[in-house]
């Protein structure tokens, strides 16, 4: 880190900050790595005498730091275990947060934990979607445009720059054709507070049991089972259709009994809104992962591509009006990624 400006920056913004509000807090006595995502948001531990916080250099020409401060507040005031902001330094882009731990969610789940959390995971879903109003931010909505640029990125991204695929003017009429029939469905479904990254890799398994949230902050109004699939078919783990499928109908009679969907809203239907969301998620993931390789130089999620791609083979597989969505992946798109990353094949449970 002797080289690295920002983080000495950070470092020393936050002891000056330290040593001025929280002086029996100490001094820092180390300052560690702890994670940078996809973004340019980086994380890191500072060790103190008697505890630890977490530091964030987030550069506000690419971060939206205002929506993270807000909605964290927002949150913490639902009950929920956010982050506390405890200083930000608007012009570097420097936070100090309350540290939350290090124990992510990922690797507890185990066949004999994984209902226990994953139920409790559905609570903090259904508590978090009543945060509609953040105070001091408004949350952008979910709207055509923005579902349909994501949706493009499988297109542009994972076709065309990492697979190197041409579509005929038929096979392009298809896909456009699917985009606008999932875009269709997606805009049909009710709505409420949505992450847009909540899975297992953003939840952290808190000292008394809890469940924290972090990475909150391209929050938006939107679908209200966009999270929902976002954490039962997780990029980074996968388990069987049947089991998620009783996840998704604990959380259905959840917000049901609150109201939250149409009355005519079957379990079938509901079950079925599952899919058409699934689909547009994994259609944008997929060119989001590719994007991060060959525009960001971030390799790391090139693992994760198999499964997000036989995810969205299945579900797509269970909706008659994709099915020449799914002949064209199955025929062509599938070939060329085998083709590509020949280990790449992966069967779900």
């Amino acid at each position: 880190m002797q080289h690295d400006e920002r983080a000495q920056g950070l470092r020393s913004w936050a002891q000056a900050w330290i040593a001025t509000h929280h002086q029996e807090w100490g001094h820092v006595i180390s300052m560690q790595v702890v994670s940078g995502d996809a973004s340019f948001r980086r994380y890191f531990r500072l060790l103190l005498p008697h505890g630890s916080l977490i530091a964030v250099d987030a550069p506000p020409v690419h971060e939206n730091n205002p929506a993270f401060v807000a909605i964290a507040s927002a949150l913490r005031a639902h009950g929920l275990q956010a982050p506390e902001v405890f200083a930000w330094q608007v012009e570097q882009g420097y936070l100090l947060l309350h540290d939350l731990g290090d124990r992510v969610l990922l690797p507890a789940l185990k066949p004999d934990t994984v209902d226990d959390l994953y139920r409790q995971a559905l609570q903090l879903l259904f508590r978090m979607q009543e945060c509609e109003i953040v105070p001091g931010w408004t949350l952008p909505v979910y709207d055509r445009v923005r579902l349909m640029d994501e949706m493009k990125l499988f297109h542009d991204w994972f076709l065309v720059r990492y697979l190197g695929l041409s579509l005929s003017v038929t096979q392009h009429a298809i896909l456009s054709n699917a985009l606008e029939l999932i875009l269709e469905q997606v805009m049909d479904m009710p709505t409420c507070f949505v992450h847009r990254d909540f899975h297992s890799r953003n939840l952290m398994l808190l000292p008394d049991g809890e469940l924290g949230v972090l990475d909150f902050q391209d929050a938006v109004t939107g679908p209200f089972n966009y999270d929902l699939i976002s954490l039962l078919r997780d990029a980074y783990i996968v388990w069987p259709r049947t089991q998620v499928q009783q996840w998704m109908l604990y959380f259905y009679k959840m917000v049901n009994r609150q109201g939250r969907l149409e009355e005519s809203m079957s379990e079938t239907d509901f079950l079925e809104s599952c899919e058409w969301m699934s689909a547009q998620r994994h259609l944008k993931v997929l060119g989001i992962f590719a994007r991060l390789y060959l525009r960001d130089g971030k390799a790391g999620y090139l693992k994760d591509i198999p499964l997000v791609l036989a995810y969205l083979l299945d579900e797509i597989s269970y909706l008659p009006a994709l099915r020449p969505l799914h002949q064209l992946l199955e025929q062509v798109v599938y070939p060329a990624y085998l083709d590509r990353e020949p280990q790449g094949r992966v069967e779900l449970l």
